[in-house]
Parts: structure tokens; C-alpha cells; sequence
């Protein structure tokens, strides 16, 4: 058995199906290349038959990456299979991920197939699928909920096909570890030929457990988990890289398996991650969570002062918090600005967003003193939108609270090249500005989520406004920072909208089928 656990991202697909969650073309690639820096082995960069979007998305980060396998996700159909292949073709790396549910429910009420169509689907979709690569993963969707027999079955079939990874995903957060991980040993001891194939689990959260359950699949032979930065993913998410990263990590003693994961790059990756989609990560968030190395605690400071060991089971700067601090300032040039983003895994589409970015740089150093590499990563994310049609665009915002308890916002805009300006009032400064840009540009959904959060701290730090919109079923999110929070809620809510009447194909649309 091998002892390399090999860890598989699929933040640019399964994480990329939390509502509101799209990602650009130029985000998609700035996140693919943080991954590739922190020498993920699979990049799972999206599912290319679901949209031109997601296609274009998959090519471009096929032609970017080197180091990392660049890997489609395809359903067992052969138009699936055909553009994953398409997509991937430029790619040093390359592998095709197909899946087919196998649990009697899904065989029955989603396929009505029998069985033994569901095993002649997959075997003629791993063939195919083989034509374009030789690195082929299968999948049988919802394998926490199917018989055993039958896995056995569809997975020796696949295996003999040519697929050389065999995926177990828990597609609806169903397992309990230890029937988990007994689960994967039987598998791995029944399948005639489980040596020509590498076994990995997928699995989701929804009771709390995809990390648990994963780990339980490694110790009993599993060599590779599917997972996401910060546990992105539908529903409550997918197994957390970092987590799973740093508890192999930690507990050597326990897991006979390493990965090759760079792991101070983990929060820079998660800081990234939730910039770009606007989900902020929670304080006590295991590793990756701004008080995850913080001791409050009288008898707990004490120990740390004394012997870190006490109390801490890894160090803060292994997993990528010593470097959070910026060193340059506002005399600081051009390319060194660049130099330093790029050791951040940030590379700029364009010239024209280099220098965006440069400028916003610049505005920051001359009113806040300190700067760290999550204000900097914010300011690309604002950057990325250079170059792109946007319908509508901040111009300024005022806001004051009146004597009677009310507010009153006056909101400027540029709205299909016309500067429109309106004044609005509310209950709370925020309400009154979100009215105003409400009824410049006729919105007439429902505001989901509004969240507020510091990037850094002290009182000039920046805040990160997270706003999710809905209309006609339709849901998007929107990010906005400034030092100002009035201002960064403007922002919020104006990214929202330019996301939700945007006429350009969807990214990636939600896919009732994925595993």
C-alpha cells in the first residue's frame, strides 16, 4: 500500500455549488494556481459539459497548470465524457472523472435503470473516457447508501475498463465512521483487483462528519480524499482539506500515510477562498479560523509562555499564519507589489489589473498603517472585475442618521453608461443605502444574507461585506471591502446585482446530479 495519501480539490466544482458561489474565469484561476503552489495532486477544475462557461473555465486551467492534474468531472454519458476530453486536451496532467448512481434508490427513482445497466454504463463510460486519458477516475454516486455486492460488482468491472482511481463519495452525508471505514477495507479486500486501482473517498458534511469519515477511510487503506478549502461545498459542505491535511500531519503515529501538501500555504488558500466567494470563515474554524492558535484562558497562557506543547498540538506558522503581515508600504514600487503577490500565488490576467489593483494599493497605504496579505487579496478580488462589462458601478454614497431614528443615503451610480443618483431613507444607514440602489435599478427580489466581517483587525481595519440576492429562483452573492462598511456594503450589493443581470453563461450552473 502506498504511502502517499494523495488529496484531490474540488473546490472549483463541488465547492463551486454552494448557492451563490460562482466563480469568474479569472477567480477560478487565481485559486488553481494558489493549488498548484500548495502541491495539491488532482485540481478538480469543473464539470465542462454543464456550461460553455464551465468549459472554458476547465481549458484555460488545463493550459495553465504543470505541476497538478487538471481533472473533469463527466456523468456516465458520452457527450459528458466527449467535452471533458475536449477540455482537458491541453493539459500536461490530465484525468477524467465519470460517475453513475448505484444505490437502490437512484438506480430506481432518478436512472430507472436496472442494475445491470447501470454496470454496462459505466464500463462503456470509463472506455471512452479512457480514449482521452489514461488516468481515469470512476465514481458511484450515493455509495454510502448502496449495497456492498453491488459495489463490488460495478467497482471490478470499472477497474478491469481501465478506470485507476475508484471514488466511494457519501454523496448525502450519510456515514458514520466507523461503518465507514469498515466499509472501504471490505471493498478494498473483496474487489479481485483492487491492487490496479487507487481508492478515495468523497465525502459530505451534512451531519458533521466528512472529515471524520474520511480519515476513518484512510486508516483502513483508503489513498486519496476528495475536499474542499474551508469545507466549501452544496448543502454543508465537503470534507476540509486543511483538516484533513494537518490531522494526517499531526498523527503520524496514527495515519502510516503523508501528503506532499505545502501546508503554510493553507491560509493564504483560505483566505483566498473566502474572499473570492464572499463566505466568511468562522473565528474557531479548526486551523484555518483567526482564533484557532488563540488562547484566552489564564492557566492556558501560561502553559503556552512556558512550553508551547502544552497546549498547542501543531505551530500557527506550519499551516501559514507567521506570514500574514505585508512588508512593503506605501513608497513601495510597482514590481514589488507584483513580486510579492505572486508569492501569494496571485498572477494578474492582465496589465490592466495589475495596475488596478497597484493603484487601490496604493489609495490603502495612505490611510491605514498597517497591511496585511488579506487586505491585499482583497483588493484583487476587486481587481478581477477590470476589463469585464459590468452594468452597474458604484460612484459614491453618503449616508447620516436622522433625529427621528430614520436614516438617509444618497447613492451614486453608472448605469449603462448614465449616471443615475437617488436619495433613500431606512431603518439602519445600511437599509436606507441597499433602498436606493433598490429602486435606481428596479430590483424586485429578496435580499438572503447580509454578513459583516473584519479581514484584519484594530479600528482601520477593512470590512468584508458578504450580500446574497435571489431572484426567480436565481441566487448570487456579492462581496464588497472598504475601510468604509457603508461603502463596502455598497459594493456588496452593486457585485450582487452585476452577477444577477448578467447576460454572460453561468459559470457553473447547480446540476441536481453530482456526486
Amino acid at each position: 500500500m502506498s504511502s502517499q495519501l494523495k488529496i484531490f480539490d474540488t473546490t472549483l466544482r463541488d465547492g463551486e455549488q454552494s448557492p451563490g458561489a460562482s466563480m469568474t474565469l479569472e477567480e477560478k484561476m487565481q485559486i488553481a494556481q494558489l493549488l498548484e503552489k500548495m502541491r495539491v495532486d488532482i485540481i478538480e477544475a469543473g464539470f465542462p459539459a454543464a456550461s460553455p462557461g464551465d468549459f472554458e473555465a476547465v481549458n484555460a486551467i488545463a493550459k495553465r497548470i504543470k505541476n497538478s492534474v487538471v481533472c473533469g468531472l463527466a456523468r456516465a454519458h458520452p457527450g459528458d465524457i466527449e467535452r471533458a476530453g475536449e477540455a482537458l486536451e491541453p493539459a500536461e496532467q490530465s484525468r477524467i472523472h465519470t460517475f453513475i448512481a448505484t444505490s437502490p434508490i437512484h438506480m430506481k427513482e432518478k436512472l430507472r435503470l436496472s442494475p445491470d445497466e447501470v454496470v454496462e454504463r459505466a464500463v462503456a463510460a470509463v472506455k471512452q473516457a479512457r480514449s482521452y486519458t489514461e488516468n481515469v477516475e470512476f465514481s458511484p454516486e450515493d455509495a454510502g447508501r448502496s449495497e456492498p455486492d453491488f459495489l463490488c460488482r460495478i467497482l471490478e468491472a470499472v477497474i478491469d475498463a481501465g478506470a485507476t482511481t475508484v471514488n466511494i463519495p457519501d454523496t448525502v452525508g450519510y456515514a458514520m465512521p466507523e461503518i465507514f471505514g469498515k466499509l472501504i477495507g471490505e471493498l478494498i479486500e473483496r474487489v479481485p483487483n483492487s491492487d490496479k486501482a487507487v481508492f478515495s473517498v468523497h465525502c459530505h458534511n451534512d451531519l458533521g462528519l466528512a472529515v471524520s469519515n474520511s480519515l476513518s477511510a484512510v486508516m483502513a487503506g483508503a489513498r486519496q480524499v476528495e475536499c474542499t478549502i474551508n469545507g466549501l461545498g452544496e448543502r454543508a459542505g465537503n470534507a476540509s482539506l486543511e483538516e484533513v491535511v494537518m490531522a494526517v500531519k499531526t498523527r503520524p503515529d496514527v495515519f502510516d500515510c503523508d501528503t506532499r501538501i505545502d501546508t503554510t500555504q493553507l491560509v493564504p488558500a483560505s483566505r483566498l477562498i473566502s474572499s473570492v466567494t464572499g463566505f466568511p470563515v468562522q473565528p474557531n474554524k479548526a486551523i484555518v479560523g483567526i482564533n484557532a492558535f488563540a488562547h484566552e484562558a489564564g492557566i492556558h497562557q501560561d502553559g503556552v509562555l512556558k512550553n508551547r506543547e502544552t497546549y498547542e498540538i501543531m505551530r500557527a506558522e506550519d499551516v501559514g499564519w507567521s506570514a500574514n503581515r505585508m512588508v512593503l508600504g506605501k513608497h513601495s514600487g510597482r514590481n514589488a507589489f507584483a513580486d510579492h503577490l505572486k508569492s501569494l500565488g496571485v498572477e494578474f490576467a492582465s496589465e490592466d489589473q495589475l495596475n488596478d489593483a497597484f493603484m487601490q494599493f496604493k489609495i490603502m497605504a495612505d490611510k491605514k498603517h498597517d497591511i496585511y496579505d488579506d487586505d491585499l487579496l482583497s483588493i484583487v478580488s476587486s481587481a478581477a472585475t477590470v476589463g469585464r462589462s459590468e452594468k452597474f458601478k458604484l460612484i459614491s454614497v453618503a449616508a447620516q442618521v436622522l433625529p427621528d431614528d430614520l436614516s438617509v443615503a444618497t447613492v451614486e451610480i453608472q448605469m449603462d453608461g448614465q449616471t443615475k443618483r437617488l436619495e433613500s431613507r431606512g431603518n439602519g444607514v445600511v437599509d436606507a443605502v441597499f433602498q436606493a440602489i433598490k429602486n435606481m435599478v428596479g430590483f424586485d427580489g429578496r435580499l438572503m444574507l447580509y454578513s459583516v466581517n473584519s479581514i484584519t483587525t484594530g479600528t482601520d481595519a477593512q470590512g468584508e461585506v458578504g450580500v446574497r440576492l435571489e431572484k426567480e429562483g436565481r441566487v448570487v452573492n456579492g462581496h464588497g471591502t472598504d475601510l468604509d462598511i457603508v461603502k463596502a456594503s455598497a459594493r456588496a450589493y452593486i457585485n450582487a446585482l452585476n452577477k444577477l443581470f448578467s447576460t454572460e453563461e453561468k459559470a457553473h450552473p447547480q446540476y441536481s446530479e453530482a456526486i
